[in-house]
């Protein structure tokens, strides 16, 4: 494959497990600074593909390049060192530290074992934690215990835990499940504000949610793309209309 512009290219890209193909021949390219949504019937294949994307889950065949390097021969600690970062469906935050000091053990620091020793609060990482903390909406609560923090409020701070490392591609996993509205609209808002410089893959079954922040959706069903474009395009798409209502 050439060299592309896009950030993520991902081509013919195939999973099996025991012959079903979770997913099956997807090719589907995001641009820099692009939030996409992921959208799709339950066993559509959504999360395999973030899994196969961040090197949780080996593809069978096809290709996956993040501004040109192929993801599938790599390792997910490689892949993040990359630039890539994803976030699960639970929040794996550190419920007994400080959500400052959250933010601030997910600072890159020297990416080894000598950098992580002689780790000093620089100046460096206490401009990034209060940066992030603003953009999560948590600066006035940096030093309570995460543990006592709403669920929308884990949920952003696990996105700040990985904005920290500042990646350039960014996938979330239902990230507004379980939040109150007021919540979800200030994560579309956060979300909004995130991919102005880097590129988002969002995973939603939040239809609303999804209007607010999508600049385009990809409809997944049996492991293909059953459509993509803008949202409303895909809403009034038969075949989208067809296996949504038909379930």
């Amino acid at each position: 494959m050439s060299n592309t512009d896009f950030v993520l290219a991902i081509e013919d890209l195939t999973v099996s497990f025991d012959g079903f193909k979770a997913v099956d021949n997807l090719t589907m390219y995001i641009d820099k600074n692009e939030l996409r949504v992921v959208i799709g019937p339950n066993g559509a294949g959504k999360t395999t593909v973030l899994d196969l994307i961040c090197g949780k889950t080996k593809s069978t065949s096809g290709s996956i390049k993040f501004r040109n390097t192929e993801l599938t021969k790599l390792s997910e600690h490689e892949i993040v060192r990359a630039g890539v970062g994803r976030k699960f469906q639970t929040p794996s935050i550190y419920e007994n530290l400080s959500v400052y000091q959250n933010l601030e053990v997910s600072y890159p620091k020297g990416r080894g074992v000598w950098g992580s020793l002689f780790f000093k609060r620089s100046e460096a990482v206490v401009s990034q934690v209060k940066k992030i903390a603003e953009e999560i909406m948590l600066t006035d609560f940096l030093e309570m215990e995460a543990a006592l923090l709403s669920h929308g409020q884990k949920q952003w701070l696990e996105i700040g835990m990985l904005l920290m490392q500042d990646p350039e591609l960014l996938m979330l996993d239902e990230p507004v499940a379980g939040m109150s509205a007021k919540e979800r609209d200030q994560t579309a808002d956060l979300l909004n504000k995130i991919c102005k410089n880097r590129s988002v893959i969002v995973i939603e079954h939040d239809m609303e949610f999804v209007k607010k922040i999508a600049h385009k959706v990809t409809v997944l069903h049996q492991g293909k793309i059953l459509a993509e474009g803008a949202m409303d395009k895909v809403q009034a798409d038969e075949k989208v209309i067809e296996v949504y209502l038909g379930h």
